[in-house]
């Protein structure tokens, strides 16, 4: 073949090939392709970012974080970049940074509810940290929690010393601020004064995530008075901003075990999003009204506002975590074969959008589905397929779980065959091996695991 009769590799085809690589789960080969791409085109920011995600599911978070870094050089106001070095930072454990930049991203594009996902994430993960901390020992033995509760105490009976011997003239120049500020306030630009709003309801959202819901509710509720107080001159955005502090504070309550409040809560920001036709608003508030009943185990409810939702999901990662709650519910509610149907629809999304740890979490619910079902072979297959999902993103305590599930499977289901063998039917040979041979790899992953621990 003559030179130029030889296939001409474009940048196109390069990335295109590379991400079909990618979703087959072929990520060292598709990196090759992304690197060939950024030779062709160097800087551009949507192939690092597709090159940065291949890197991550390969486990290199360091490399992931740098070309997410870059794209974002380019383009500053690049939310997927924003997103995708949030995501980098939270496989590195770095969980309040990744807070941060899913907050940027949220607030940059409210529309895209993968960022809203980002942050419940880091939140708890946040949270676990702070719990798993509280439980550890300095070298001298003593509790890191003991020593924050002795500092709490000691800096509260020294602010209630302070309170009791502060003269009068302290408290006068108090309010001589005070006054001084609310003039200033409402010297305020709306620009001004939109800003110092977006850095306040921030706030609350890392007091929440922090595990302060008391002090974030409590903030929210002071806000919500003000800017209702104030014009839409004054705040152009006054509805919108009243919808999500009503979000903020139903998240405070639901965080507090305060159920009704929150419903409460959450069903006003819908009402105003429908009222102010805020259709981003409308999906955030269906979305956490029906987190709400899922929690009080309304799963009839919560699927009801989760299924009039679907139609507003702007993603494929989106509809994957939402097709799975759905199916969760129905699964609850002891409906398998429409649990097992949501199950199938999150795995599609999640393959679409090649996201594999919802590809786990979907996998899983199938195969929960076919077990209550009693379709025990292909419960096997499904839990087996989760497995190596589980490995891959990696979760341990996944392991764990999956590989006692598919224990429990694997012995209802040679239960059933011998049952079958006592009323005259004989199984075939095909589902005696499967059968043996599913408890043989169960066996062997246990054991595996051990030699892990």
């Amino acid at each position: 073949m003559a030179d130029d009769e030889l296939p001409v590799v474009s940048f196109g085809s390069l990335m295109t090939e590379g991400t079909s690589l990618s979703r087959r789960g072929q990520h060292d080969k598709a990196l090759g392709c992304f690197n060939d791409a950024l030779k062709l085109r160097a800087g551009d920011k949507h192939c690092l970012i597709t090159r940065s995600r291949c890197f991550l599911r390969l486990g290199d978070t360091e490399n992931s974080l740098k070309d997410a870094e870059a794209s974002l050089q380019i383009d500053s106001t690049f939310y997927e970049g924003l997103y995708q070095k949030a995501a980098a930072l939270y496989a590195m454990g770095d969980f309040e940074f990744a807070l941060v930049f899913y907050h940027r991203g949220r607030r940059l594009r409210p529309d895209l509810h993968k960022f809203q996902l980002g942050i419940n994430k880091a939140e708890e993960a946040i949270i676990n940290c702070i719990g798993n901390l509280m439980q550890s020992s300095t070298r001298q033995g003593v509790k890191v929690m003991d020593l924050v509760l002795g500092g709490i105490s000691y800096l509260q009976q020294r602010r209630d010393f302070w309170q009791q011997q502060r003269p009068m003239y302290a408290r006068l120049h108090e309010r001589r601020a005070l006054r001084q500020r609310r003039a200033r306030d409402s010297k305020q630009k709306p620009s001004d004064i939109a800003r110092a709003i977006a850095k306040d309801v921030e706030d609350i959202q890392l007091m929440l995530a922090r595990g302060s819901a008391e002090e974030s509710c409590r903030k929210a509720e002071r806000l919500l008075k003000k800017i209702q107080a104030w014009s839409e001159d004054e705040v152009p955005n006054k509805n919108e901003l009243i919808g999500n502090l009503h979000s903020c504070i139903g998240d405070a309550q639901l965080a507090m075990g305060q159920m009704e409040a929150a419903l409460h809560s959450h069903k006003m920001d819908l009402d105003c999003a429908r009222q102010n036709t805020l259709t981003d608003a409308v999906s955030r508030a269906l979305d956490n009204i029906g987190h709400v009943y899922a929690r009080s185990g309304k799963f009839q409810q919560a699927i009801n506002t989760w299924e009039e939702k679907i139609p507003l999901a702007q993603s494929s990662l989106e509809k994957a975590w939402l097709f799975h709650e759905i199916g969760r519910c129905y699964l609850e509610l002891d409906k398998a074969e429409v649990a097992q149907d949501y199950g199938q629809k999150s795995l599609q999304s999640a393959e679409e959008e090649g996201d594999v740890e919802w590809q786990l979490h979907a996998t899983v619910l199938v195969a929960q589905a076919q077990v209550k079902l009693k379709d025990y072979r292909a419960a096997i297959l499904n839990f087996e397929r989760a497995l190596e999902k589980a490995r891959l993103v990696p979760s341990e305590s996944a392991q764990n779980g999956i590989i006692a599930a598919l224990d429990s499977v694997s012995k209802s289901f040679i239960a059933e065959l011998n049952k079958g063998h006592e009323d005259g039917m004989n199984p075939s040979r095909e589902d005696r091996l499967f059968s043996s041979e599913s408890i043989k790899t169960t066996t062997e992953n246990v054991e595996e695991e051990e030699k892990g621990n």
